[in-house]
């Protein structure tokens, strides 16, 4: 959202620098914003209370022109702006479209200092809104005037009854882009329809009939044409300028828009590629522990077979041993036979006796 706050970054932070330095220096700093918008900061130590701060920005009215200077409208709107603590140079300093006298001494306050220079840093949209401000209110009833803001994406504006059509050809160097950006288009077309308030947006592959005429240079693009129906409510006092910084800076808002998403998935995918990473590494070192686990339990079975073979070795030599044995007891010697008859203790008979029972 940084393209929308219209303010610059740079000329703030230089005026607020010199402003809190304890000894007055001089400053001569030339420095460049948004590509195209160049700014001149001058101050001498000997004049500190007084810094010039040029400005050259490219021109949308076809009036006015670098060495020309500004539109008398756009003037109008600076000293409109600054009259508080600043005051407009003429002529502006050689190369640059306006210069501002600036003089802070007369705003005691810190708190209305620092309002001040966040108004300065405010020039670059005070200057071009003021000038798409009136180009939208003289334009034409037929026909489309091309704007350049960015000389390499132009856009269109063009006046029908009741409302004026801004339209952006949309031109991306890679194929990624050019999917994300179709998706943010229709997704902007269906949200931006279901307010009422907000101007309505379409989007279409093919140039509207609005362009026709025009050269096919301008109407050569690959990610379509975006077009925002802009009604009187919307450019009424300090909404048009407003507008007019939202529609110079709607092209840089889609890139800026696109390369986040692109970096947002990215970081996603990484996330999940590494995610997937640890997934694999923890299963691999499970797998290595299954390996060990499964080799120590076939060594433990190694082992378990081993005593229960020796156990059933040991059985059957104990059962061979019994056998033997009972073989042993079993065998005779004639001889010993012989002998043994020969020391038979004859048998003594032994004679019953009846006996009577007394008392019987």
């Amino acid at each position: 959202m940084a393209f929308f706050n219209g303010g610059g970054r740079a000329p703030g932070e230089i005026l607020t620098r010199f402003q809190s330095a304890e000894r007055p220096m001089p400053v001569d700093h030339t420095f460049f914003e948004f590509g195209s918008v160049r700014y001149h900061v001058q101050a001498s130590a000997s004049d500190p209370e007084n810094v010039y701060l040029s400005i050259s920005t490219p021109s949308l009215s076809h009036e006015a022109s670098p060495s020309t200077g500004l539109p008398e409208f756009t003037l109008q709107e600076a000293r409109k702006m600054y009259h508080k603590f600043a005051e407009i140079v003429e002529p502006s300093k050689e190369g640059y479209a306006l210069t501002l006298k600036l003089n802070f001494s007369g705003l005691t306050r810190p708190k209305d200092r620092a309002k001040a220079v966040r108004q300065v840093s405010l020039l670059q949209s005070v200057v071009l809104g003021s000038q798409l401000k009136h180009l939208l209110g003289s334009l034409g009833s037929s026909g489309a005037t091309k704007l350049v803001y960015n000389h390499r994406d132009p856009f269109f504006v063009s006046r029908t009854p009741g409302k004026i059509k801004a339209i952006f050809p949309m031109r991306f160097r890679d194929d990624t882009d050019i999917a994300v950006a179709t998706s943010f288009f229709q997704e902007l077309q269906d949200a931006g329809n279901s307010y009422a308030k907000a101007p309505k947006c379409s989007w279409s592959a093919i140039p509207p009939p609005e362009l026709r005429g025009e050269s096919v240079q301008h109407l050569t693009t690959n990610g379509g044409f975006v077009s925002f129906d802009i009604f009187e409510r919307h450019v009424k006092r300090k909404r048009a300028a407003k507008t007019a910084w939202i529609l110079l800076n709607f092209q840089a808002y889609v890139k800026y828009h696109i390369k986040c998403t692109r970096n947002y998935i990215q970081s996603r995918m990484r996330k999940r590629q590494e995610s997937l990473a640890e997934v694999i590494q923890n299963a691999r070192l499970r797998g290595g522990d299954d390996k060990k686990k499964s080799q120590v339990r076939k060594k433990s079975k190694r082992r378990l077979f081993s005593l229960g073979k020796a156990k059933k070795l040991q059985k059957g030599f104990r059962a061979v041993i019994d056998g033997i044995k009972r073989l042993r007891l079993r065998i005779r010697v004639k001889a010993l036979d012989r002998f043994r008859r020969c020391f038979v203790v004859p048998k003594l008979a032994t004679k019953k006796h009846n006996y009577l029972r007394l008392g019987a």
